[in-house]
């Protein structure tokens, strides 16, 4: 049976090497074409002895997931619908900006931590993704947008950022992830900094605390309320990890970061947690942590039961965050005519939880 060298990182590949009669240094070379190159034809790769093409062409195999879905947004945002199998599908995203290239990538087939507001949570979960499923959307954007690269930008990649924050929650899913930001950091295949790559979480506090330990990226935290009866109804897994544990994990990791603060993502649901009153509580809870906050606007979906809050709603949230000198953004929203905006991502997931069955029955009642 073929090995999928996506599933590998350098170790990982070099390991293989060995174990098909190779020396472990064959593992450099194999990376910059797979990844670098994006080439998945063992015999174009033309620095390997034709012994060793031989070899991989009846051991081993590059396999991405399948893009089965395409769709650009007017503002230039590319959605992918990717088959990982068994019917289910997984979205990534890609955000053009004048000075960079931003990749949201999904680490699950649906997500089992339902926040209430997110598009994916409903829909359920099925499985973790695989390594070769993860960082294969990363191979699959450099591929796709390679020929579209303006030399005028000055750049040499189009992905010069990568964000853990599409579909699931990464942390969720931790070896693999991490091997996938393994890749994404080695100079031998996308050679990106640990300060542009960053794994957004809901707060699972001891994996927090493992990843700080073994691949310290910059780290985001759905953060979207400033007290523990607020954020157990929006994202339950504060019943579990409640908000002071989950700020004495976040000064743990600071110790070991790429960045010197935590970003905080918030979403602004109407009436829910967007009064000046919230945004005060959030300055007092956050005092003694070093971070920014991001502001997301509510995207809506089908029986969301939540609303957008008002552009002067957000702006008055956002004075309050400001005038405690708290940095504050709020995030442009992007790719929303094709649902590739934040909270959209949904994807086909094939639940095993029931809850893209449940949630509806309870929304209606």
């Amino acid at each position: 049976m073929s090995v999928n060298l996506l599933d590998f990182d350098a170790k990982g590949l070099a390991g293989f090497c060995v174990e098909i009669g190779e020396k472990p240094f064959r593992a450099r070379q194999l990376l910059r074409w797979i990844h670098r190159s994006g080439e998945v034809d063992f015999t174009a790769m033309s620095d390997l002895a034709k012994g060793l093409r031989d070899k991989l062409s009846t051991t081993a195999m590059i396999e991405p997931p399948e893009v089965t879905g395409d769709h650009t947004a007017a503002d230039g945002t590319r959605k992918w619908l990717l088959s990982v199998g068994a019917g289910n599908g997984i979205e990534t995203v890609f955000i053009p900006e004048t000075n960079r290239g931003t990749l949201c990538i999904s680490s699950q087939v649906g997500c089992a931590l339902a926040c209430s507001f997110c598009s994916t949570g409903r829909q359920g979960f099925n499985r973790n993704l695989t390594v070769a499923e993860i960082i294969g959307q990363l191979w699959w954007a450099n591929k796709a947008l390679r020929e579209e690269l303006d030399p005028a930008r000055g750049r040499d990649r189009a992905v010069t950022n990568v964000v853990m924050m599409g579909m699931g929650e990464p942390l969720a899913n931790f070896e693999n992830v991490v091997t996938a930001l393994d890749l994404m950091l080695d100079d031998n295949a996308y050679g990106l900094s640990r300060r542009r790559v960053t794994v957004s979480t809901s707060g699972l506090v001891p994996a927090m605390d493992r990843l700080r330990e073994r691949c310290p990226v910059a780290l985001a935290v759905s953060l979207h309320a400033p007290n523990d009866a607020l954020r157990d109804q929006l994202v339950p897994i504060n019943r579990k990890y409640p908000i002071k544990e989950l700020l004495a994990a976040c000064q743990r990791y600071l110790q070991s970061a790429p960045r010197d603060f935590i970003t905080f993502e918030y979403v602004m649901l109407d009436g829910v947690n967007d009064s000046v009153a919230h945004a005060h509580e959030l300055v007092r809870l956050v005092r003694d942590t070093p971070c920014k906050f991001n502001l997301i606007p509510f995207n809506p979906f089908p029986n969301s039961g939540y609303r957008r809050s008002p552009a002067d709603t957000v702006c008055r949230f956002r004075d309050v965050l400001m005038q405690a000198e708290l940095i504050t953004t709020v995030r442009k929203t992007r790719g929303d005519d094709i649902d590739a905006a934040c909270g959209q991502l949904a994807g086909k997931v094939h639940d095993k939880t029931r809850r893209a069955i449940r949630v509806p029955m309870e929304v209606a009642r």
